[in-house]
């Protein structure tokens, strides 16, 4: 019987530079024992996350729309489930299907656009 891969989804805008350190590291760790989808608010960022070695992936509203669900992990920054975060990047529409999908979601605590997360990564963990 044929496995199915684990399906992971990273999410990033502007620059892709988080985006592409996290899908560097799964790399690493997991080879090809993992589908890795690299899904880019713009195409720099999808492209950075590419020329690491992401199996997939795509740009823009439609791309994030239609492939989340397919996910069994999502990670990107914690504003990945908020509308208009990024500068504008990321859609109410884009934001829904994210924030309501049944895939495990890693999202992390990094603070940015009038968007201020509280606490350390230590605090998050133990969810004081």
């Amino acid at each position: 019987m044929v496995q199915k891969r684990v399906t992971i989804c990273v999410i990033d805008g502007q620059g892709g530079g988080i985006g592409s350190t996290i899908v560097k590291k799964l790399k690493e760790e997991f080879g090809e024992r993992v589908d890795i989808i690299a899904l880019g608010t713009n195409s720099i960022a999808a492209a950075a996350m590419m020329k690491v070695r992401a199996n997939r992936g795509a740009t823009g509203e439609n791309a994030i729309v239609r492939t989340v669900p397919q996910a069994d992990y999502i990670i990107g920054f914690i504003s990945i489930v908020m509308a208009n975060a990024m500068m504008g990047e990321l859609t109410p529409s884009m934001a829904e299907p994210i924030a309501s999908s049944h895939a495990h979601e890693i999202l992390l605590p990094i603070s940015q656009g009038g968007i201020h997360c509280e606490g350390d990564a230590s605090t998050f963990a133990s969810g004081s």
